[in-house]
């Protein structure tokens, strides 16, 4: 790299979800004189059946200098090994063609790896969010250990996750503990106070229009609700993810969210899944679900994310198996029920989840009990204090990036 330019950076970020966590990073990378941002947009950003997010990128003020098509969206079961290899193909090239520096990104996700193998194949250094976490999920735990040992630079959320890495063979002085991005936003709004949430009666249009809602079919009739809900009952928020396993199997574990949140009764604020194998499924799970419902129920397929954190911060709980549950949740004061096996053994608050299998009965039941949690929000657990960030940024700013940077070596 010459030392007469800024130290390039381009942020992957494949979904809604990442990018929400990348976002302060990318903020702070844009902020410091030394560096200079670059961003790609690539997988589930350009689906418009998810919302095609990339534009939430674009209204937030950052420019996309490179757009990967990688997954088609349409559930087969090489969707994703193809999606891979567009996504190493693709960013490889945007790597060589912008000369870029470092590569950052977050995560387990087949989008991570991609930006991964094509940083180490272009010779472009590798900076890696959220190393040494543990979540079962699909392949998620394979994905992420690989990447972390194909990254230079490391910055995991805990304590517990850094001592992973080291005992990794990664060397102490590459891994810096700055705690978890997602709580980075969350706390400026908490900061700022109350403010309408998407999810409830009344909402900001501009909320509404950029939520992309997705409204219940029109064969959807009053006294056909799925729960005990009223206009007036609390909502939970509704985030049930796929993880690769059949369509049937996903479509039966949402139906089983779903219809326990509404034995509850609890108004559903319901998100779109990932792309992941089986989230046809869930799709047709939440569209069941709402042709039953007599307004109780809100689907979008996106929320930005400052409408996702308040809609996070206005629930009575949330449930599902994201992985917000587990990170930002409690930040946020709000209880979680983790359903089933997709975050298992992931390191949390547990004074603010719940855990329990996907059965409708132990759902409603986990509902109750976590109704009856009272959360102390801001503070942050084992995630630490909400400024990850800026601490990412400095210390892009400050690592030289040389020959012996680049060439991995096990520490011990």
């Amino acid at each position: 790299m010459s030392a007469a330019r800024r130290k390039r950076v381009a942020v992957v970020t494949g979904t809604r979800a990442d990018y929400g966590l990348l976002r302060s990073s990318m903020e702070a990378i844009a902020a410091r004189p030394e560096l200079e941002l670059r961003v790609a947009a690539v997988g589930m950003h350009l689906l418009p059946r998810f919302g095609s997010t990339a534009r939430e990128i674009e209204r937030d003020g950052f420019r996309i200098d490179a757009r990967v098509r990688m997954q088609r969206g349409d559930d087969s079961p090489t969707d994703q090994a193809l999606g891979l290899s567009r996504g190493v193909a693709g960013l490889a090239r945007f790597f060589h063609q912008a000369k870029i520096d470092v590569a950052l990104l977050l995560g387990d996700r087949i989008e991570a790896m991609a930006g991964a193998l094509a940083a180490v194949t272009t010779g472009v250094a590798l900076a890696h969010i959220h190393g040494g976490d543990v979540a079962a999920g699909d392949f998620d735990d394979a994905l992420r250990h690989a990447i972390t040992k194909l990254a230079q630079l490391h910055f995991p959320a805990t304590r517990k996750s850094a001592r992973r890495l080291l005992r990794m063979g990664e060397r102490p002085e590459r891994v810096h503990c700055v705690g978890a991005p997602g709580l980075d936003r969350l706390r400026l709004l908490l900061e700022q106070g109350p403010a309408p949430s998407p999810a409830g009666g009344a909402h900001p249009r501009s909320a509404l229009t950029s939520a992309r809602r997705v409204r219940a079919p029109r064969h959807s009739r009053p006294g056909r609700a799925a729960g005990r809900a009223s206009p007036f009952s609390p909502y939970a928020l509704v985030v049930q993810h796929a993880y690769g396993r059949s369509a049937a199997e996903e479509q039966r574990a949402a139906a089983a969210v779903l219809n326990g949140v509404a034995g509850a009764g609890l108004r559903r604020c319901v998100i779109f899944p990932n792309s992941d194998r089986g989230h046809r499924g869930v799709l047709r799970a939440i569209e069941r679900h709402a042709a039953r419902s007599d307004g109780h129920v809100r689907v979008f397929r996106s929320l930005p994310r400052d409408a996702y954190l308040r809609a996070l911060i206005g629930a009575a709980v949330l449930v599902g198996n994201s992985s917000s549950g587990l990170l930002e949740a409690a930040y946020a004061g709000t209880p979680a029920v983790c359903v089933g096996e997709r975050q298992a053994a992931r390191e949390t608050r547990r004074s603010a989840v719940v855990l329990c299998g996907e059965d409708a009965q132990a759902i409603r039941a986990a509902t109750g009990q976590a109704l009856r949690k009272r959360i102390r929000p801001r503070c942050g657990g084992p995630f630490g204090d909400g400024r990850a960030g800026e601490r990412i940024a400095a210390i892009l700013a400050r690592t030289p990036i040389t020959p012996e940077l680049l060439r991995k070596r096990i520490a011990y």
